[in-house]
């Protein structure tokens, strides 16, 4: 590279400052010099605080996650059969919580279930349904491929699967969450497979592989790798969902390779 460059960068708050309430964490990305934020689950926060924090910080809000569930054991529930109602209420509650601040995007999480005809079933018409409410409120969908060391048994593990089962889903807003600390675990080959299947993907995260820490920690080279991804066409900001190991200013240093100071 001849200089830094500048991509579209977004805090992901479920691990970014994740000891603070969302609307001063929303603050600390601001001033760090992320352009967005991405949030995992923040439904005990007050609507009014986090919208109050977006607009004096001019944040924009990429995504939330739709619950994993009321069990403990619960890591997603729209591949589980028989749970198709909890699935939808929840849907339902991310589509509502999102739209009132502004997010773009909701990720469904399927949940750890053998994938068969019977959970790929149950998948495709649970997200067929979020799809149809979130395109109401001008959403998209999100399904992200997991890796098995981290999240043993989920039903989603490979690129390959999710492009499947988004054709299936037939929705246009239905799209997939390429995490390309996921990816490489489980898959490798990050920019051939981006390119085979940029037409279905909605976001782009990263994180430091193996450790998932800090961007620049690990095997991949990131400041190379994201400006590839968006030379291929990818136009969405570039969600930052690492384990900083401590305070999240200390492990900030990677940004500098992105044109923040």
């Amino acid at each position: 590279m001849s200089g830094p460059t500048r991509l579209r960068l977004s805090a992901n708050l479920g691990f970014l400052w994740a000891d603070l309430p969302l609307a001063e964490a929303i603050h600390r990305a601001g001033r760090a010099g992320f352009d967005a934020i991405e949030c995992h689950w923040p439904y005990d926060e007050p609507i009014a605080d986090v919208c109050a924090a977006l607009g004096e910080t001019g944040l924009a809000m990429v995504s939330i996650n739709a619950r994993k569930g009321p069990n403990l054991d619960d890591f997603g529930l729209a591949a589980l059969p028989g749970r198709e109602a909890e699935a939808r209420a929840g849907i339902e509650e991310a589509i509502a919580y999102g739209a009132a601040i502004g997010a773009k995007r909701v990720h469904v999480l399927a949940g750890r279930i053998e994938a068969n005809d019977v959970s790929r079933a149950c998948f495709v018409e649970t997200l067929r349904f979020a799809a149809k409410r979130a395109s109401r409120r001008d959403m998209a969908i999100l399904i992200e491929p997991m890796n098995r060391r981290d999240a043993p048994g989920y039903f989603l593990s490979t690129i390959e699967q999710a492009a499947e089962i988004v054709t299936q889903v037939g929705e246009p807003n239905c799209r997939i969450l390429f995490d390309c600390y996921h990816v490489q675990i489980n898959q490798g080959d990050l920019l051939r497979r981006f390119e085979a299947h940029r037409d279905l993907i909605g976001h782009v995260q990263f994180a430091g592989v193996p450790e998932r820490g800090a961007p620049d920690l690990g095997e991949l080279a990131y400041e190379r790798l994201l400006p590839a991804i968006r030379n291929l066409g990818y136009e969405g900001a570039f969600g930052a969902e690492y384990r900083p190991g401590g305070p999240t200013e200390d492990s900030l240093s990677w940004m500098k390779a992105f044109g923040r100071s």
